[in-house]
């Protein structure tokens, strides 16, 4: 009959020797508990990408004949879809070492698997630098040779032209009207009541017009300009009358 309760210990034994640094015992009974900090052997050189991970291991019953129970208890730098498929390929480790001591075996194994993953983020965030310099490189070619033009776009930007230039001369038109004050002549038209206004005036007072003879009295009091005062007294005027 396996002692399982023996295995475990002397897997215990062997992983705090093994990982002295890395390992934490959680609980000893009733079975052993315990995290392993598990890190790529070659972060240094991702540092955009340093991944790792904490894995919490807890010994069952019959293990290693079963698999122990296995969680995350911390992640860096990991997406949920990545923590997700890392703890598919730890499960399927465990179950392709069912029957031995297997705990090295998937920390080294995660080792690598965690290196994949970095090196598989950093060509995708290369990827997706090249993609975005692409992008910008064509907008800003884009931006300098504007649109390109051909016989049909040019008829039809200039249909659409000439008709919002005649429709502002319309409006600029009817506004011009709108504001231009009439002069007497075009009231004159305007306003048919003033064709026969004078002789509407001169019926309304008779055959006869009176005229206030005072308003002409006093005619000699007004000073004349001295070039029509010269006019009259010009002798050259009389000679010629004598003449």
């Amino acid at each position: 009959m396996t002692d399982y309760k023996e295995e475990q210990r002397n897997e215990m034994e062997a992983l705090q020797s093994i990982y002295p640094d890395e390992i934490e015992i959680v609980a000893e009974e009733p079975y052993h508990s315990f995290k392993l900090q598990v890190q790529p052997q070659n972060a240094e050189d991702f540092p955009d990408h340093a991944m790792s991970a904490v894995i919490l291991f807890t010994y069952t019953e019959n293990y290693p004949d079963a698999a122990p129970i296995m969680e995350f208890d911390s992640t860096e730098d990991m997406d949920d879809s990545q923590q997700d498929s890392l703890m598919e390929f730890i499960k399927s480790q465990a179950e392709e070492n069912l029957g031995m001591a297997m705990i090295f075996t998937i920390i080294s194994a995660v080792q690598e698997r965690l290196t994949t993953m970095m090196e598989q983020a950093a060509k995708d965030q290369e990827t997706a630098e090249e993609r975005r310099k692409v992008a910008e490189e064509e907008a800003e070619r884009k931006r300098f040779e504007g649109t390109r033009v051909t016989v049909e776009s040019f008829m039809a930007w200039k249909l659409k032209f000439d008709a919002e230039m005649a429709e502002l001369r319309r409006l600029r038109g009817l506004s011009d009207i709108a504001n231009k004050k009439p002069t007497g002549r075009e009231l004159f038209f305007l306003d048919s009541t003033m064709n026969d206004s004078d002789v509407k005036f001169l019926q309304s007072e008779g055959d006869t017009l009176e005229v206030d003879e005072s308003l002409f009295e006093n005619l000699g009091d007004l000073e004349l300009d001295d070039d029509f005062e010269d006019v009259e007294d010009d002798p050259d005027d009389d000679d010629e009358d004598d003449d």
